[in-house]
């Protein structure tokens, strides 16, 4: 076990604001624990934080998941090699920007792979299985949930959204295209809509990649990222509708560099604590004196919103957050 943010143990280490003695930091620090990561999928199981990242290195290393919890925002739990390729036996590289959904008793763990370029190669969106958030995850399917270029919408980047009606969605999408098809209550496959199409494109102004969906005051919010993602342009973007179908015209830009802390911020999710109207933000930015462009560590800030609903632009720091029990 690998532990960050509290007084260093023998088989532990420290990273962030808590380098030092973090077991008095007052915030969480950024990047929240050492290592490049990337494409954070945050989510709250239970009476813990759970965010699980890219590892962001080249394509023919990136052949497993790794995890991290908390209890407090502040302490990050390492859980290695929650999923690999060795249970994907579909899947040789590029494993991409998970997200993990709770269904009864399960967990299901949605990734991108392979990188595919066309519909003649093997590879997309997979689905992955386990009993406990922290893995171990096996597949689910056997083979890709989504496996072809629809709508021109390269299968990476994956989100499960699931709408008050209890129905949960596959939101994913890159090469500027964005798709949303409504999941099988099993997750095996998709549910036709009402004009007979699986795959209903949603795409708004500058996206590039990287979706997510959460509600708020009945309002559907989407996210993406714009920009490139090994270049100081890439940000998140949003847009506000009444249905997780859109249309969804483009606000605005509530996510992007600070050239005195780091660039690329974006390929983000969002945490809101149960039951409260706080909400943080997950991202991943590139250190400063970092040009590798797979340098990229995960990070976490407040997100707001101003009275009429709109989200305020975020700022990036180097203090993170303050401790937040769930």
């Amino acid at each position: 076990m690998v532990v960050w943010g509290c007084v260093p143990a023998k088989d532990t280490q420290t990273s962030g604001a808590g380098s030092a003695s973090a077991q008095k930091a007052a915030t969480s620090g950024n990047p929240i624990f050492p290592g490049w990561y990337a494409d954070p999928e945050a989510a709250v199981f239970g009476k813990q934080y759970w965010v699980y990242p890219t590892f962001s290195a080249p394509y023919n290393q990136q052949v497993y998941f790794d995890a991290f919890s908390s209890k407090d925002l502040i302490t990050w739990q390492k859980h290695t090699r929650i999923l690999d390729t060795a249970q994907i036996k579909w899947a040789k590289r590029a494993l991409w920007a998970p997200a993990v959904v709770q269904k009864g008793k399960q967990y299901f763990l949605f990734f991108g792979a392979n990188d595919i370029q066309s519909d003649q190669e093997l590879g997309g969106i997979g689905v992955a299985v386990a009993n406990q958030p922290e893995g171990p995850y096996k597949d689910y399917l056997g083979k890709p949930l989504v496996d072809k270029f629809h709508n021109g919408a390269q299968p990476i980047d994956q989100f499960v959204f699931q709408d008050i009606d209890g129905q949960y969605y596959l939101i994913y999408g890159g090469w500027r295209h964005c798709n949303i098809a409504k999941l099988k209550p099993d997750f095996t496959g998709f549910v036709p809509q009402a004009d007979g199409t699986i795959f209903k494109e949603i795409t708004p102004q500058n996206y590039v990649e990287g979706p997510i969906m959460f509600m708020r005051n009945s309002k559907y919010y989407f996210m993406w990222s714009e920009g490139g993602w090994t270049g100081p342009d890439y940000s998140v973007a949003y847009a506000v509708a009444d249905s997780p179908f859109g249309p969804f015209e483009r606000v605005g830009k509530i996510l992007q560099q600070d050239p005195s802390i780091a660039t690329g911020a974006g390929h983000h999710s969002v945490i809101q604590v149960p039951g409260k109207d706080e909400w943080y933000i997950v991202y991943h930015r590139r250190p400063l004196d970092q040009k590798d462009r797979n340098a990229r560590v995960t990070c976490i800030e407040p997100m707001t919103f101003d009275a009429q609903g709109m989200i305020n632009p975020v700022k990036l720091t180097k203090e993170g957050v303050e401790k937040r029990k769930l």
